[in-house]
């Protein structure tokens, strides 16, 4: 199997990023994330990106940038929560390894507090929340190898589960 040796999915404030970074950690290889390549490219932030430019402009920057972290990312890889919704980034993560961070929306409500930072949340969070899940969920199954819920436990909870999930050990 060639690129990352994980590539985790989910919404965002899942705690991607962290868990990431701890699974990259204890397996001994890099950790990238899709958004800060985008936020470092772009020279902006993603929230800048959507206002300006639109959701649409938004989501071909990404495939793109998801694109090139799957051919040249042979680690850890942490993709943005929307990234799933296009149909040619699904079918690049098939033959993944591909880890599905889940929580409810009380969870999400406690981790972020569905902050107006977030551009898709910024008018009724915990409803607009609820919906992008719905939208979403059987997006992210359908690409996961495994599922790990994150609700209730700590980031290094979590990234053990996720290496016993997956089947993988500490470096």
């Amino acid at each position: 199997m060639s690129g990352p040796l994980v590539v985790l999915v989910g919404p965002m404030g899942v705690g991607k990023s962290t868990v990431g970074q701890l699974l990259a950690e204890r397996l001994g290889v890099a950790y990238r994330d899709t958004d800060e390549d985008i936020v470092a490219e772009q020279g902006r932030s993603i929230a800048e990106i959507f206002v300006d430019e639109g959701e649409e402009t938004f989501r071909a920057i990404e495939k793109q940038a998801v694109r090139r972290a799957l051919d040249a990312h042979p680690g850890v890889l942490a993709l943005g929560g929307g990234s799933v919704l296009d149909a040619d980034t699904r079918e690049l993560l098939a033959g993944q390894r591909v880890l599905y961070l889940s929580m409810d929306v009380e969870e999400a409500v406690k981790r972020t507090g569905l902050n107006a930072a977030r551009p898709l949340l910024a008018v009724n969070p915990r409803k607009q929340w609820r919906e992008l899940m719905e939208a979403r969920r059987h997006l992210y199954e359908g690409v996961a190898t495994a599922v790990v819920a994150t609700d209730g436990r700590t980031a290094e909870e979590v990234a053990q589960v996720a290496l016993d999930a997956l089947e993988l050990k500490d470096a």
